[in-house]
C-alpha cells in the first residue's frame, strides 16, 4: 500500500477535531498526528493526547494500536475501517450520536481541568462559558498559524 502524505504540523494545523472520517469527529486529527509523528513533523502536537484517547475510547482501541495502523500506509477510509472493525465495533447511529457530542465537550467547571480551559479561552477571546473544546482547538490552531 502507498504512504500516505503526511501534513507537516510545524507548518500547518492537523485537520479540525469537527472533521468526521468514516462518521468519527476526531478522528481525521487523530490520523494527522499520527502521520506527523511518523514523520518526525509533528511540531507542538501529541499523538495519543487527552483528546486522540476520547476517541480511542469510545472506539475501543488503544493509540499505538492505531498508530501501526497508520504506519502501514493506509488510507483515511482503510483507518475508519479499521477504527469500526476492531474494539467496540459501534453502530454508525453510534458514532454519529458519540461524535455530536464529542463537539460539544466543554472542560469550563471541571475540577481538574477547568482552570487550564477557562484561562485558554480568554487567552483566545473565547467565552469559557460558551466554548467548547473543539472550539478552542480550533482558535489555538488558528493563532498558531495564522500570524
Amino acid at each position: 500500500m502507498p504512504d500516505q502524505p503526511a501534513p507537516d504540523l510545524t507548518a500547518a494545523a492537523p485537520r479540525s477535531p469537527r472533521t468526521r472520517v468514516g462518521g468519527y469527529a476526531i478522528l481525521g486529527r487523530t490520523i494527522d498526528k499520527g502521520r506527523a509523528k511518523l514523520h518526525g513533523d509533528i511540531g507542538e502536537y501529541h499523538y495519543d493526547c487527552p483528546l486522540d484517547n476520547i476517541l480511542f475510547d469510545f472506539a475501543g482501541v488503544k493509540g499505538p494500536d492505531f498508530l501501526e495502523e497508520i504506519e502501514t500506509g493506509a488510507t483515511d477510509e482503510k483507518l475508519a475501517e479499521w477504527v469500526a472493525s476492531h474494539g467496540s465495533q459501534n453502530s454508525p447511529v453510534e458514532v454519529t450520536a458519540w461524535s455530536d457530542q464529542a463537539e460539544k465537550i466543554s472542560m469550563h467547571g471541571d475540577a481538574e481541568l477547568g482552570e487550564f480551559f477557562d484561562g485558554e479561552c480568554q487567552r483566545l477571546g473565547l467565552d469559557p462559558v460558551k466554548a467548547s473544546l473543539f472550539d478552542m482547538l480550533e482558535a489555538d490552531d488558528r493563532a498558531s498559524f495564522d500570524r
